[in-house]
């Protein structure tokens, strides 16, 4: 059976190289179970840099898994980076996003080095075109879904390379105003909440809105819900 490593375990090797992680206390949202399905949701504040966030997911007795990684950058002027693994009833989905949360442009090297890191694995299968977003005007184009059986190992492989080229990038990020910077975050948090979507709407129904909107605002991406 093809091995993968976690992308819990590859993030925080790849960052805790670099930065002292300080994790958060989440109390009793940390792990939430409901109909079948449990959430286990780790915060942690990267000095200097912003938030990050692991969620994983399991449900249908192991059938179906989840796990998504949050670096939110507030103090640093650098993207906001979504980094999914989905496996459901053997069918495996690995997705890489970077989001325009910019205050100055992104440099153009910086996209050219995600491409590198992206066409390394043009093999893979994209996943099909879905409905349009309302997010796809932010979403950087280096950015990559793929889909498939009997891919594991190199899903795995392809995630790895794409957090290594960020955390380095990361690394060499310009200092910005962390108020500007935290307002563009919320701003991207918010509107996912409002638009809903199958995770959101999922987290909502189970858990209801306010712990919903705890989990997703203030633990995945580290500000605070509006009231």
């Amino acid at each position: 059976m093809a091995k993968r490593t976690t992308l819990r375990d590859s993030v925080l090797a790849a960052l805790g190289r670099t930065y002292a992680l300080k994790q958060e206390d989440l109390g009793a949202d940390a792990c939430l179970s409901a109909k079948g399905m449990t959430f286990e949701t780790e915060g942690w504040e990267i000095p200097g840099v912003g938030h990050l966030c692991v969620m994983q997911m399991a449900a249908f007795l192991g059938l179906m898994r989840m796990e998504t990684v949050v670096v939110a950058p507030t103090d640093v002027d650098f993207p906001l980076f979504n980094l999914d693994w989905v496996k459901a009833f053997g069918i495996e989905t690995q997705i890489a996003e970077l989001y325009d949360t910019q205050l100055q442009p992104w440099p153009d090297e910086c996209h050219e080095a995600f491409e590198f890191a992206r066409d390394r694995y043009a093999d893979l299968p994209d996943a099909p075109a879905g409905d349009p977003h309302w997010y796809d005007g932010i979403l950087y184009p280096c950015s990559f879904h793929k889909k498939g059986r009997g891919l594991t190992e190199r899903m795995s492989r392809a995630a790895q390379d794409y957090l290594t080229v960020y955390v380095e990038l990361l690394a060499a990020a310009p200092a910005c105003n962390p108020a500007e910077k935290a307002a563009k975050v919320q701003a991207f948090a918010e509107r996912l909440f409002e638009e809903g979507g199958p995770a959101v709407d999922q987290v909502t129904k189970l858990f209801g809105e306010q712990t919903a909107r705890r989990l997703i605002l203030r633990y995945m991406y580290g500000v605070n819900p509006s009231e």
